[in-house]
């Protein structure tokens, strides 16, 4: 895709966004379903049912997808998506390139061996090999970009409120 082409797509939703606000509103929703026999969760990614379960760090055999891979997962996914739209946009030549992302837990805090110790990660990076001929300034003007509008990077960096009902 072109930026001409991207920008022809964007520009209604654009446009109806800004005399419509609350029609850029929308709620996205995942759910799963609980296994009977083992600890696992299914969830219907839309394309695939997912099975989540243990990591093998608090006792999962390694079978089952890691709620904690899926999230870096969703980070890599989001982050990919938004840097080529920016490099889109930007008329930057993007040949190709890998997102990377990695993160610390310490499985003292999910299991409950250390009531001091965090649950969940202490530490992501994010890490991006570019193919490109683009120099240093769109290259940094790119990054800085894909960062403010990567939807998963934001939420991360400023969590929002999460309630819990049953």
């Amino acid at each position: 895709m072109d930026a001409e082409t991207l920008k022809t797509l964007q520009a209604p939703l654009k446009a109806k966004y800004q005399e419509n606000p609350e029609a850029a509103v929308i709620t996205l929703k995942a759910s799963g379903e609980l296994g009977s026999e083992q600890l696992v969760c299914s969830v219907e990614t839309g394309k695939a049912l997912v099975e989540a379960g243990l990591h093998p760090a608090t006792g999962g055999d390694g079978t089952q997808a890691c709620s904690g891979d899926m999230l870096l997962q969703a980070l890599v996914a989001c982050a990919g998506v938004t840097l080529a739209a920016v490099a889109t946009a930007l008329e930057i030549d993007l040949k190709g390139g890998r997102v990377h992302a990695e993160g610390d837990l310490d499985f003292r805090g999910t299991l409950g061996v250390d009531k001091k110790v965090p649950v969940g990660f202490r530490d992501i990076r994010l890490s991006f090999d570019l193919d490109t001929d683009a120099d240093g300034e769109k290259i940094a003007t790119l990054m800085k970009l894909t960062e403010r509008y990567c939807v998963v990077y934001q939420t991360l960096i400023s969590p929002p409120p999460v309630t819990v009902s049953y």
